[in-house]
């Protein structure tokens, strides 16, 4: 009851700021040309945050245990979308280089994390060197040689996805190696950041208990990070998110941010995501990170307030996908999709054998979840354009399949579901069938993984996004925005060009009629 009462105040307190009579197809939004044409200055540094696992409904759920200078002041005092859609496969690589370039797979080409390349005969990994569109970042360095462009997460070339290739200027690019330390790539080391990890060294934590937030001392720990694995237990735990946000304040501090010419700072946090991967979404020790995570952003926040100037910043959070809510407690409980089973249903299907799958006919190439690649030699004798088809029809055959998309835009849907598969294929790295599984099915990867990413359902796609200070209102805005709109809404409120292959549209309800 108490819950109840907390959760209908919380609402309360958001719906007197709500706007909701935005069309998607509106440029300027409620505030029209006044919003997007009056002076305003340009931010002196501008924050762009990216949480690899955070879906919407965290803010709404959890809302009654925020504190007052975290989430709570962004959604009181930001431009707050809830229904913010990443409208494709919504694989982690995918959704940041979404969201630095503005654009979906089938313009900036990273279709998923990993996908086949025929040329090499194997897969190959996304990376900043593959982006195929420019960057906001990189719109960044382009507008004076004197700007800056830092990118700060867990995985080197994650973080790298938002900067972009740079074209030749030295980005430092900050990443945490498999001991929990953090390195520079991208000029020389700072000075400071070795003092930094001997201060905040995962050692120390060595058997060290996660207890949950405002718990009794006597109550039992919800994990201890032992010494099996310790190094992965600690990067899905409050304590590497952490330290995560204490090098991006040092950062702040140390680098003089914002003090001179215009900085951005990329910021891409993984260990919701190392954690959902094991729990799915809906797990207690979900709850305890986006509570850690509420904290961590009250000191960011405060970092910035004293470092920056409080008007001096723009900040924007969103997430890079959602999450499904975890097999056990899925609406189709248990349900892991074999790849090889997957393909294997399909080759019997095209090649007419039961033992098909080995030799020189065989047709299917690889499956690499979710793109299906056909062999070109055999299909020479065939229509190409059927046998994709064949090849979607008989997917929905094998167990866990429930929809596809071929290269040639023929689908088992329509509508919304086929525009986000359009969105997803690219001409090249796609292959020739794209297929979807069920709700709440997951791609199998052993024992041990709970959960697999990269869905075009909306517990994967849909996230939130605030943007919060210099040049933004504090509003709540129902209406549908994607994530190709964040690129074009900062490069106009920081007085940028446009990434390249941005198909966004700027987000102007959400901007300040007159700056702040």
């Amino acid at each position: 009851m108490g819950n109840a009462i907390l959760l209908h105040s919380y609402h309360m307190i958001f719906s007197r700021r709500r706007f909701t009579g935005l069309g998607a197809g509106v440029v300027g939004g409620a505030f029209g040309l006044r919003g997007l044409s009056a002076a305003r200055s340009r931010p002196k540094a501008l924050i762009v945050f990216v949480v690899t696992q955070f879906r919407s409904d965290y803010l709404d759920r959890f809302a009654p245990a925020f504190s007052a200078t975290g989430f709570r002041r962004l959604l009181e005092d930001g431009a707050f979308f809830p229904d913010c859609q990443m409208a494709c496969a919504s694989f982690t690589s995918s959704g940041l280089a979404t969201i630095s370039t503005g654009s979906y797979p089938q313009n900036h080409g990273t279709v998923a994390d990993f996908w086949y390349d025929r040329a090499a005969q194997a897969p190959v990994a996304a990376a900043r060197a593959r982006l195929e569109a420019t960057t906001l970042a990189e719109q960044v360095l382009d507008d004076d040689p004197k700007n800056r462009v830092f990118s700060i997460g867990f995985d080197y070339e994650r973080a790298a996805l938002q900067v972009g290739r740079s074209f030749g200027r030295v980005v430092p690019i900050i990443s945490m190696d498999d001991r929990g330390e953090f390195s520079v790539n991208g000029g020389e080391e700072p000075i400071w950041m070795a003092a930094f990890n001997q201060q905040n060294s995962p050692e120390n934590l060595r058997d060290a208990k996660w207890v949950a937030l405002g718990a009794r001392d006597s109550a039992p720990p919800l994990r201890t990070l032992g010494a099996d694995n310790f190094y992965a237990l600690y990067k899905a735990s409050p304590y590497a998110q952490s330290a995560q946000i204490a090098m991006v304040r040092e950062l702040i501090v140390q680098e003089k941010i914002g003090a001179a010419n215009f900085d951005m700072l990329a910021i891409v946090s993984e260990p919701m995501e190392m954690l959902g991967y094991e729990t799915g979404a809906d797990s207690p020790l979900m709850r305890e990170m986006v509570l850690h995570l509420d904290r961590q952003i009250a000191l960011l926040l405060d970092t910035l307030d004293h470092a920056v100037g409080a008007q001096n910043y723009a900040f924007v959070f969103t997430g890079a996908h959602g999450a499904p809510r975890g097999r056990e407690t899925g609406t189709s409980p248990g349900i892991a999709v074999r790849g090889e089973t997957v393909a294997r249903v399909i080759e019997q299907a095209l090649s007419g054998k039961p033992d098909a799958g080995a030799g020189k006919d065989r047709v299917v190439d690889r499956y690499l979840y979710p793109f299906l690649y056909l062999r070109p030699d055999p299909l020479r004798r065939r229509d190409l354009r059927s046998l994709r088809t064949q090849a979607g029809e008989a997917a929905l055959r094998a167990p866990g399949v429930a929809g596809y998309c071929t290269a040639d835009g023929e689908s088992s849907h329509s509508g919304e579901w086929l525009r986000r598969f359009r969105n997803s294929f690219h001409a090249t790295r796609s292959g020739d069938v794209m297929l979807a599984y069920a709700p709440e099915a997951v791609e199998y990867y052993g024992s041990g993984r709970g959960i697999s990413y990269g869905s075009v359902y909306n517990y994967d796609s849909r996230v939130p996004l605030i943007f919060y200070g210099a040049g933004f209102e504090g509003f709540t805005f129902d209406s549908l925005v994607e994530s190709v709109d964040i690129a074009p809404t900062l490069a106009r409120v920081c007085g940028l060009a446009w990434p390249s292959s941005t198909t966004g549209r700027v987000l102007g309800e959400a901007i300040a009629a007159s700056g702040k």
